[in-house]
């Protein structure tokens, strides 16, 4: 029985990896089988950093929120939990968006949670005899 090609099927399947691996600089990007390592490895980096882009836009927010909180004299571990306690339900990523847009309306809602913020009273020293 005479061997087979694959023909279309073929051409339409290196095709497809080929396009996807269009920019990929080097052989990367040209040879048929560095393409197809190449677009593996993408495609998993890909899967991981969708998880990572969450963590890293959380991040900033976070950072955002305690930098625009350190300026009205409020720690960000504290505001959080008032946050909570004073029934509003906005998240980090509107809160920062807030501070940097809206700068008054973020002042609102930080007088509005000052009384549910616990202070923290340092303990006194004691003398070790």
């Amino acid at each position: 029985m005479p061997r087979t090609k694959g023909g279309v099927k073929h051409a339409k399947k290196r095709k497809k990896v080929m396009k996807a691996a269009k920019g990929f600089r080097g052989g990367f990007g040209t040879i048929y089988r560095s393409a197809i390592e190449f677009t593996m490895r993408a495609k998993k980096y890909a899967t991981r950093d969708r998880q990572q882009k969450k963590r890293h836009f959380r991040t900033l927010w976070v950072t955002r929120l305690n930098a625009a909180l350190r300026e009205r004299g409020v720690a960000y571990n504290r505001f959080i939990p008032a946050l909570v306690a004073a029934g509003i339900e906005l998240n980090r990523k509107m809160l920062s968006e807030l501070a940097i847009a809206d700068p008054a309306a973020f002042d609102k809602i930080v007088e509005a949670v000052r009384p549910h913020l616990k202070t923290v009273t340092p303990e006194p020293a004691t003398q070790a005899a």
